[in-house]
């Protein structure tokens, strides 16, 4: 993983063969989950470490996870991180391929279903604060 240059400021050089470092950084990302390095439902590297790891930006490292996200490879549980989908990657057409899962809809959509719940459990959370607090506020006196 080190030792991968990329261009300044992003940009692609003349001849086109050289990849972007958030290309670098979801191909290595990739690559770790195709090779069962990261496994479904593993927690994926923080930005932190990505941005200390590959020496980027934090722009850099959110537009690699957002193209593991579009492309069905991670899944983000707000307030958790991002995670490995779960599919099957035996589907895959092979090493160094960068191509989307097979079942990357079903990923995503495995992903907004859990993201929904948790949402939903949050707002019950944060509904039930709201409750105690506005109680605790009639009983106090000025």
């Amino acid at each position: 993983m080190a030792g991968v240059k990329a261009t300044r400021r992003g940009r692609r050089p003349t001849g086109g063969g050289v990849q972007l470092t958030f290309e670098v950084i979801a191909e290595t990302l990739r690559e770790q989950i195709r090779s069962g390095g990261l496994r479904p439902g593993d927690a994926l590297p923080t930005q932190a470490v990505l941005m200390r790891e590959f020496g980027a930006s934090s722009l850099t490292v959110q537009k690699a996870m957002t193209l593991l996200k579009r492309e069905g490879w991670a899944v983000s549980r707000p307030g958790k991180g991002a995670f490995v989908a779960h599919y099957d990657h035996t589907k895959d057409e092979g090493p160094g391929e960068a191509s989307a899962p097979a079942g990357g809809t079903a990923a995503r959509v495995e992903a907004l279903e859990q993201a929904l719940a948790e949402a939903v459990e949050q707002l019950a959370e944060l509904r039930a604060r709201v409750a105690v607090l506005e109680a605790g506020n009639g009983e106090q006196s000025d």
